[in-house]
């Protein structure tokens, strides 16, 4: 389903980014680029981070945001404009509108993080909890705008949105002219196809790579088929990338500009997302470390000088804690282990002891003694444990079993 008018639709040129840099001049930071030094290594060649997650509200949304909002027409300003949005995109709408003086009302889901509410509120948006999930959300802003005759701000498939997200695209270029690949997460793809029609029109030797969640690759399907095509119930820890069908406008773009679409594992967001936080000093969303997880499972497949676009910081912090855990799991840090003893005395110590030998650091404990499956003497103890790689975590195993332990990983 599109939400584009006649106007939305109309194709996105080089001319329109630039129009919408200047528009966005004092309102949106030129963010940051930085070397990493562990990517580069890692890759064989330079990598740097365009960090969008220093962006005012937190993410890229707000460039888009303001150049939509700024080019409505006095009637339409006087009228308001409506947003969906579990976060990124309300947090820039309500910030765009306030700056413009424009009344915005944000529907965001009932389970949108607390943090990513209370921002978009602080912003200046009326904020309007309805659905569980986002499309149900989707459609209670667009029918407050039939309703209301308030404006529908689209997150992605909107020519203006792209023009305004493009100039990512143009800092890129000033910061790093030398350039061969740039690395962008795409969700519906507004992102990515400004970018793409930025650094294509300028630099169409510049290799432009777009990284999906596994869980919600909409874009491999739409580009076979050569049409959007949506994808049922997708899932990913990335929400920012959390779409079910490529936007009309972004997909056309994208299937012209953008020379390639991988897929990351839930297991290299939550190993990039980690990587950010520790060797780069960047807090990152899951959505906005996908091209660092794509940099990840296969280094040798970009062709250096590499941009890798940090996209957002919003990330929950109860969400932070899960994918930190997950990906130092993933990387081999963490461990969780059960072991069934003897319910006697001593036995735990017995256990911890072993731990200690092989230098695993206990975090937690927990006793079931109650399960069907134990005997009557029989306690399951469950691990878990901070470890020091996938080497170690063996030696871990090894170590238990060669003590006599069945342990469950």
């Amino acid at each position: 389903m599109s939400y584009g008018t006649a106007d939305s639709l109309r194709p996105v040129t080089l001319d329109d980014v630039r129009g919408a840099q200047k528009m966005l001049s004092g309102v949106a930071r030129m963010t940051a680029m930085e070397g990493s030094r562990h990517l580069s290594q890692l890759v064989g060649a330079p990598v740097l981070l365009k960090c969008e997650n220093l962006q005012r509200t937190g993410s890229f949304k707000l460039r888009g945001a303001y150049v939509r909002i700024a080019g409505l027409l006095p009637e339409e300003r006087a009228a308001g404009v409506v947003a969906a949005s579990a976060g990124n995109h309300a947090q820039g709408v309500a910030l765009a509108s306030s700056l413009l003086g424009v009344r915005s009302t944000v529907f965001m889901p009932k389970g949108a993080p607390l943090p990513k509410i209370s921002a978009t509120r602080e912003y200046g948006a009326e904020v309007r909890l309805h659905g569980q999930v986002v499309d149900e959300t989707l459609a209670a802003a667009q029918e407050y705008a039939e309703r209301t005759g308030a404006v529908f701000i689209h997150p992605f498939d909107h020519a203006d949105v792209i023009a305004g997200q493009g100039t990512v695209g143009l800092e890129i270029l000033e910061q790093c002219p030398e350039v061969r690949t740039v690395v962008v997460g795409i969700g519906g793809g507004g992102l990515a196809a400004g970018i793409a029609v930025a650094v294509k029109s300028l630099r169409p030797d510049v290799r432009i790579v777009g990284v999906q969640a596994e869980g919600a690759a909409a874009y491999p399907p739409s580009l076979a088929a050569g049409r959007p095509v949506s994808i049922e119930a997708p899932a990913t820890m990335a929400d920012g990338i959390k779409v079910g069908r490529p936007g009309d406008v972004p997909f056309g773009l994208v299937g012209e500009l953008v020379d390639e679409v991988r897929t990351v594992s839930e297991g290299e967001l939550s190993a990039a997302l980690l990587l950010c936080l520790e060797r780069a000093k960047l807090v990152a969303e899951p959505a906005g470390a996908s091209p660092v997880a794509a940099l990840l499972s296969e280094p040798g497949a970009f062709e250096g000088p590499v941009v890798a676009v940090v996209s957002g910081g919003n990330v929950d912090p109860v969400l932070m804690q899960r994918v930190l855990r997950h990906g130092m799991a993933a990387q081999g840090r963490y461990l969780a282990v059960s072991v069934r003893l003897t319910d006697r005395p001593g036995a735990l110590a017995t256990l911890l002891g072993v731990l200690s030998v092989v230098d695993a650091n206990v975090l937690d404990v927990s006793h079931v003694r109650t399960d069907p499956r134990l005997g009557l003497s029989e306690v399951e103890v469950e691990l878990h444990l901070e470890t020091k790689g996938p080497a170690h975590c063996a030696e871990v195993g090894q170590a238990l079993r060669d003590a006599g332990y069945t342990i469950v990983v």
